[in-house]
């Protein structure tokens, strides 16, 4: 860098001024370090050094922050900006928990110099730390000194509380800040309309998104939602498989001039391909520009085609994405999930070896996953063995559940031995490993598993079933009687079984998990939870109308072989969205083509 000509030193700072945002790497931040030291502006021009420091600190090189921080502990008095510059960038680090440690004073030298006076960007900065670290007890601390410093009049401050406590999981705290808010803008509305719909109250997400979309044109300019608010209600449509709101955020989208968005198109391709619409999933991907696209848009509609069976479709789109676009860690998931879902076994490996990122646990996840569906068990079983760190304990429930698909007894045991020994305690393991006993007629051994389960206090987790009936989620657990319709609901099971028995039907009892008669086990099946939300589906709509079940767990045998013969005695489009994928049953036949 040359040296400025021999002038003032306000001339000389002013010069260093115009060359900071030329800065590119920590040579050149380093050699303007030095500068500042020769011209003796680093203790004479503050607000100069503090620009410095903020951006050296956020500079995306391993060594910049600690140059930033060992610059800040030179400083005999470092004013409130140098902290902040520090805090900032620690907070934007891979370990934002050190912003907290700096906040706190454990990070300045011994003896400490005199603390920087906190202001309200510090605790922002800070705020966003704990986000980062879902540290939730640290917000609450912050909140406090936010109290006493007096700042709560700070709608961007209040807002990045809000949203510091939505991401560590506090919800109520979130609201009660929102409700205390005197006043608010158009980003706290956002922040807690992420926040619920993220968290465990997306339900209450789309009521407010109801609320803003009713009244924006009244609300204040600050208040007026935006892109981002979509975005936000789209999440939650997606985590409900609401499509019926997320048609309604959609036109809204259209309404206030969002829907070339890039960022709101790939909400839309994610909570369209979410409530088993693919066909609007994929028009709104095409109706992107080429040069618009995005990785993320690439990566969700790769993920819808997955999702869906169409492993195909998504390995033809991944071998499109332009060059300038480099895949990712979760393309390669997308993708290689989609090879599972479709049996393709040669072409996820090939995807797998060609990987030009590392793969990580989920990856070898789902081709060991790959590889136990196709009956390649020994295989699966060698990749967990040859990996480049100890499989988790997801892997061996992966390997298991292989096992129970296939019937193989000894892969069942060994997998269950070590999940045992990794500590798991999980239902899922207990039931997938009686399965594999209740299909051998090992009775013995199924009641010696349950009997395992009660001893260690593990009780199975219910099934469960959503469906959406104009704009009303209606839940459904196994044997319901709760509904205020059930009455009727088993009425129609009744006559379901009529006329599914005329296409052939025979109950599927092979995987239920008690020794008793056979005529036990067909009622045992009757009453799953997505057959009552089906059965509930043909009452409440119209003939030919759609049907669509969100599962919380993996459709059973029994369960895929009803819908596809429901579907095609009552000419009905069926869609079910289970923990693994989608369903769709048309004419007796199921989208996964009985490969699941």
């Amino acid at each position: 860098m040359p040296s400025p000509p021999p002038s003032t030193a306000a001339a000389a700072a002013q010069q260093l001024e115009s060359l900071l945002p030329h800065l590119s790497t920590l040579s050149h931040y380093k050699q303007f370090h030095a500068r500042l030291h020769a011209l003796g502006t680093l203790h004479s021009y503050p607000s100069l050094r503090a620009r410095f420091l903020d951006r050296l600190a956020l500079l995306p090189h391993a060594d910049a922050l600690p140059h930033a921080l060992l610059l800040l502990r030179s400083l005999p008095s470092p004013a409130t900006n140098d902290f902040n510059a520090a805090l900032r960038g620690l907070a934007a680090s891979p370990h934002p928990v050190r912003s907290l440690l700096l906040l706190a004073g454990r990070l300045l030298p011994a003896p400490t110099p005199p603390r920087p006076r906190l202001d309200a960007l510090s605790l922002s900065f800070a705020l966003k730390a704990t986000a980062r670290c879902s540290d939730a007890f640290a917000t609450f601390q912050l909140h406090a000194i936010l109290v006493r410093l007096g700042v709560a009049a700070d709608v961007r401050l209040m807002t990045t509380l809000l949203d510091s406590y939505a991401k560590c999981g506090d919800l109520a705290s979130a609201r009660k800040v929102f409700d205390e808010m005197s006043v608010r803008d158009v980003a706290t509305w956002n922040a807690l309309l992420a926040g619920l719909a993220q968290g465990t109250e997306p339900n209450l997400a789309l009521v407010l998104f109801r609320r803003l979309a009713g009244s924006f044109r009244e609300l204040p300019p600050r208040e007026e939602p935006n892109e981002v608010t979509v975005v936000a209600a789209l999440s939650a449509c997606a985590q409900l498989g609401a499509l019926k709101d997320g048609l309604a955020a959609h036109e809204f989208a259209r309404t206030i001039g969002a829907v070339g968005n890039v960022r709101v198109c790939n909400a839309l391709i994610d909570m369209y391909s979410k409530c088993g619409s693919l066909s609007r999933a994929l028009e709104v991907f095409h109706s992107i520009k080429l040069e618009d696209r995005t990785l993320v848009s690439y990566n969700a509609t790769i993920q819808a085609l997955s999702m869906h069976g169409h492993g195909e479709d998504a390995l033809k789109l991944f071998d499109e994405m332009p060059a300038r676009i480099e895949p990712d860690e979760v393309t390669y998931l997308a993708v290689l999930g989609g090879c599972n879902h479709a049996g393709l076994v040669d072409d996820g490996r090939r995807v797998f070896d060609s990987m030009r990122v590392p793969p990580n646990m989920k990856h070898y996840g789902t081709i060991v996953d790959l590889l136990g569906r196709a009956g390649r068990l020994a295989e699966a079983h060698d990749m967990i063995m040859h990996m480049p760190f100890p499989a988790d304990i997801v892997l061996w429930q992966t390997l298991l559940g292989a096992a129970k698909m296939h019937g193989n007894v000894d892969l069942a045991e060994l997998a269950a031995t070590k999940l045992a020994d990794l500590g798991s305690n999980v239902d899922g393991d207990y039931v997938l490993l009686s399965n594999v006993y209740a299909s051998k007629s090992r009775w013995v051994d199924v009641g010696r598993v349950r009997d395992t389960m009660r001893s260690n206090d593990v009780k199975k987790v219910p099934g469960f079933s959503y469906t959406e009936i104009d704009g009303v989620m209606h839940k459904f657990i196994n044997g319901d009687k709760e509904h205020m319709r059930w009455r009727e609901i088993y009425r129609a099971l009744d006559e379901i079984g009529s006329r599914i028995c005329e296409l052939g039907y025979e109950p599927e009892t092979s995987n239920v998990l008690h020794d008793i008669g056979e005529e036990e086990k067909q009622y045992a099946l009757s009453y799953h939870s997505e057959k009552l939300a089906i059965a509930f589906g043909l009452i409440s709509t119209p003939p030919g109308e759609t049907i669509r079940v969100i599962k919380n767990l993996r459709i059973c045998g029994d369960c895929h072989v009803v819908a596809k013969l429901i579907s095609k005695a009552y000419g009905r489009v069926i869609i079910i969205r289970d923990r693994a994928r989608f369903h769709r049953f048309e004419d007796g036949q199921c989208s996964c083509r009985d490969y699941w």
